[in-house]
């Protein structure tokens, strides 16, 4: 009898607890809707509080995510431009850029690499000024372009007097010397009554080479230049440092005035007399330079000017300098430009690629 209880009260209790999982499981599975919707309003509060969290979280993530992807662009930027400023300050292309290393006194300047054509340093390059005894370059060119008997004797006449400024020379009227005397005294020693001589003595006369002048200026592309005269007295006689550029490369190609222009001295018989002439640039006595075409100018209008085609930092270059103001300035602005250039380009050397 026993037994049989026993029995059955163990089957009940495994009927009741078969029908009361049901429940306890609905139940379970109600318990969060129900919690969420009889939840106090602290409660509420709480689930919104953490749900801002998590989406703070997600935002500072995703932020901090995106200022990783927008600091590579900017670190990128940075290195480009640190890139393109490194070549700047090796070789400087512009004088305004790198005024600060490379101080200069000339009014306007101009440094021309041959080998590109690029300009290394300017200053006012297409100002239009009087350019003074500057102009003899183009007067030998048009001697020479003419072909002209070098050894045939001219004389200095009353004509070859400086009027205008009132300047002395070493050359009295009724001197004479063969044309390449006087070519090598106009370039050399800037002497004004040969130059006058030059074009004076030129087939048509002054105004036919004057003209010449004029004609040879514009097959060179030197648009904003005029000459009125062949020595360079005249206020009148201008030009920019990019049309002097030009000359001067073009003058460069004539081995007699290569010659002629960078002579540091020399003794002239004139008269039956042995005198002395010397270039009046005195780079050309300087062993620090390698001067291929040299020329020098004054007149109050120009102040103090000075071209050349040198070799600097193993470079071909043309140098043009006007309107300095001081008798050494002009030298001193060309020394700095050859100490800031070989400067550069050690600098450039001893880079790593």
């Amino acid at each position: 009898m026993k037994q049989k209880i026993k029995t059955v009260l163990l089957v009940g209790a495994l009927v009741g607890a078969s029908l009361q999982a049901p429940v306890l499981a609905a139940q379970s599975k109600k318990e969060p809707v129900h919690s969420a919707k009889k939840a106090p309003a602290s409660g509420k509060s709480t689930v919104r509080a953490a749900a801002g969290k998590q989406n703070v979280a997600k935002s500072a993530k995703s932020t901090k995510s995106d200022s990783r992807v927008a600091a590579k662009p900017a670190v990128s930027k940075m290195a480009a431009a640190e890139s393109a400023r490194k070549p700047i300050r090796r070789v400087s292309t512009n004088f305004d850029d790198d005024a600060g290393r490379l101080a200069l006194y000339s009014a306007s300047a101009l440094v021309i690499d041959q080998a590109t054509g690029h300009a290394i340093v300017e200053k006012q390059p297409n100002a239009v000024t009087p350019i003074a005894s500057i102009s003899k370059l183009m007067t030998a060119m048009v001697v020479l372009d003419a072909k002209l008997d070098l050894q045939e004797v001219i004389s200095i006449g009353d004509e070859d007097v400086d009027t205008l400024k009132g300047t002395r020379s070493r050359l009295p009227v009724g001197t004479t010397m063969t044309r390449e005397t006087a070519m090598l005294l106009a370039l050399m020693s800037s002497e004004n009554r040969a130059a006058h001589a030059l074009g004076r003595h030129y087939p048509g006369g002054m105004p036919a080479f004057v003209q010449a002048m004029n004609k040879k200026a514009q097959a060179l592309g030197m648009y904003n230049s005029r000459f009125e005269e062949p020595t360079g007295l005249s206020s009148n006689n201008v030009s920019t440092a990019h049309d002097l550029a030009r000359m001067v490369t073009a003058a460069a190609r004539y081995p007699e005035i290569r010659q002629y222009s960078t002579t540091a001295e020399a003794k002239v018989e004139l008269n039956g007399r042995i005198r002395d002439f010397h270039n009046t640039n005195a780079l050309v006595r300087s062993d620090n330079w390698e001067i291929g075409v040299s020329k020098t100018g004054y007149i109050s209008e120009a102040g103090r000017c000075l071209v050349m085609q040198a070799r600097v930092a193993d470079r071909p270059v043309v140098i043009v300098l006007l309107d300095s103001n001081g008798k050494m300035t002009r030298v001193g602005d060309a020394n700095r430009i050859k100490r800031w250039m070989e400067s550069a380009g050690l600098v450039q050397e001893r880079r790593p690629a």
